[in-house]
């Protein structure tokens, strides 16, 4: 919706800068707070609760134009989208075990680029057919559903049905935590203990920069390919839902890859990822005008390695290091991190492409020289320091 509502004059590229760092920064601390929260939640309540306040917000959007609204509107909208990440992986890590987590979680990340794909093509379709409010109001009215849906689907925990924990259903114990007089900790004391933690700071970090990457390209891929390419909005929205239908693979892939090839760990195979990914951000940004199937083709492998990494540093292999008590508020600090550095990126982002804009008889020209520079040395340094943690191990 970037490039209609700038070409109207409501707001310029800098303003929708502030807009979109908004949601990040709310996203960020909600799902540091939700975290922590969802592991004291009933999840089959406190999921859909925060979806469907999301999808109301995401409709009302569609009803104003002022900037001050949208940044309100756009701030809680991402605070109650952050119930939904600590939740999913609450449900994951009890009701999968070690051995078996990355596979589930593989196929769970795969939500991430279902939902990007149906943005990309499907909100692209309602803006270019009915204007940019469709773009809040379809996704808006197809949330409150899925948010209904998801109250009959979901189940809380195993042992609030009277069953067993996965860890003694399946006897797949990891390295379980206790205080100085050996006594079994309590789940809020291991909350605050996994801040003690250097490898879970590395990885917050580490995902902090890819995750500014990720949104740069989600954000401005558009406005980039139809100002740098040449491509038309449902055009540069199809190459943007190709890549993350490929993402689907990615995660799939990763899951597997690591608990098959590798058993379950994550640092070999996050590596393999990361390296192809920088190379396809190379080819896409260094790649002539005029070479459709390239670019094609490199979104392609950038969306299938991009979801693999953030399958890991954004949730996998934090739960998988941090006691399963707490895998909630685990994903939470990850979180924070996450959407701190795709808030930032958006300010970033929307500053240098602002500021390398002309105007030459009335036309509207773009320099994405600074911006590509940011967004390709983001993904470099989070694969250093996604390296370091090599040796880390899982917890119980």
């Amino acid at each position: 919706m970037k490039k209609p509502l700038i070409d109207s004059g409501l707001f310029s590229a800098e303003q929708l800068g502030i807009v979109g760092s908004a949601i990040f920064y709310a996203y960020a601390f909600g799902r540091l707070t939700n975290g922590f929260l969802a592991d004291h939640s009933n999840i089959k309540r406190f999921f859909p609760l925060g979806l469907f306040i999301s999808a109301l917000i995401n409709i009302a959007m569609g009803s104003s134009t002022l900037l001050w609204v949208w940044i309100i509107f756009w701030g809680l909208n991402g605070w109650f989208q952050g119930f939904g990440s600590p939740s999913s992986v609450v449900v994951m890590s009890n009701w999968f075990s070690n051995r078996e987590r990355g596979r589930y979680y593989g196929i769970w990340s795969t939500a991430h680029s279902i939902g990007e794909g149906l943005t990309f093509v499907g909100t692209a379709a309602l803006v270019a057919s009915f204007g940019w409010r469709a773009g809040f109001i379809g996704p808006g009215l197809f949330c409150v559903c899925v948010a209904i849906a998801l109250y009959f689907a979901l189940f809380d925990r195993p042992r609030t049905l009277g069953l067993p924990s996965i860890a003694d259903w399946k006897n797949d114990h990891g390295e379980e935590l206790k205080d100085t007089k050996n006594q079994k900790m309590s789940t809020s004391k291991i909350q605050f203990l996994i801040l003690k933690m250097p490898a879970i700071w590395i990885l917050g970090f580490a995902c902090a920069l890819m995750s500014a990457t990720r949104y740069a390209i989600n954000s401005w891929g558009i406005l980039y390919l139809q100002e740098a390419k040449g491509y038309s909005l449902v055009e540069a929205g199809s190459i943007l839902g190709l890549n993350t239908v490929a993402g689907l693979a990615g995660c799939a892939a990763y899951g597997f890859i690591s608990d098959k090839l590798f058993k379950a760990r994550r640092p070999p195979v996050t590596f393999i990822y990361g390296v192809l990914e920088v190379l396809s951000l190379l080819i896409i940004f260094f790649t002539p005008a005029g070479n459709p199937v390239i670019l094609t083709a490199a979104f392609a492998l950038y969306g299938f390695n991009l979801s693999g990494i953030l399958a890991a540093l954004g949730g996998l292999f934090a739960i998988d290091i941090a006691p399963k008590r707490v895998s909630g508020a685990a994903m939470g600090f990850i979180g924070i991190f996450s959407y701190l550095g795709a808030a930032i990126q958006e300010r970033v982002s929307g500053y240098l492409i602002e500021r390398g804009t002309t105007i030459v008889q009335g036309v509207r020209h773009y320099d994405f020289t600074k911006p590509i520079y940011f967004w390709i040395g983001t993904s470099v340094v989070s694969l250093i320091l996604a390296t370091t943690l090599w040796r880390v191990k899982a917890a119980d």
